[in-house]
């Protein structure tokens, strides 16, 4: 599988950015999934829906499933949480696999920066960060892209790739 990741800080543009890498990627004819990192608890689910009934009662996995869409609820209830290898594991079989999130996975990545302080730039201390997605002009290690040029990240990403 090709997979790449968007990294950076808190309101960095991520997510905008995943969403229109997967729509431009899709646009061409390939099968993406993604994966992403949530730094705090979330549900899915729904109180008073059967499948959170099955989870309060107990089940440590709930895949629910329709004609549209299925999805695997798993509860780890104090084990260790999977591995970003693991999760990569569980998802079916794609052209590309786009993760946000996972600073430490071992796979290339660009990371987006809008000169927020949350942090330092990470590129150039991480060797798996290949480029920065910015809003402004940087001097940087790695190859700078517009932040708002979807095209021309998507043609890095592929170029790298091999797509």
């Amino acid at each position: 599988m090709k997979v790449w990741g968007v990294t950076g800080w808190k309101n960095s543009g991520k997510t905008g950015l995943v969403e229109r890498l997967v729509a431009t990627f899709t646009e061409r004819g390939l099968t993406v999934s993604t994966l992403k990192h949530a730094h705090h608890e979330f549900d899915v689910d729904q109180p008073g829906r059967d499948s959170h009934r099955h989870r309060e009662a107990g089940a440590r996995e709930v895949l629910v499933a329709s004609d549209a869409r299925l999805a695997l609820i798993r509860e780890n209830r104090g084990e260790d949480p999977p591995s970003f290898e693991d999760l990569l594991g569980r998802l079916g079989p794609a052209d590309l696999i786009l993760f946000e999130g996972f600073k430490t996975a071992p796979h290339p990545k660009i990371e987006c920066w809008r000169g927020n302080d949350f942090g330092p730039l990470r590129a150039g201390q991480d060797p798996t960060i290949k480029a920065v997605a910015a809003d402004r002009a940087l001097d940087a290690a790695v190859p700078v892209l517009p932040l708002s040029d979807t095209r021309t990240i998507a043609a890095f990403i592929a170029a790298d790739l091999g797509l």
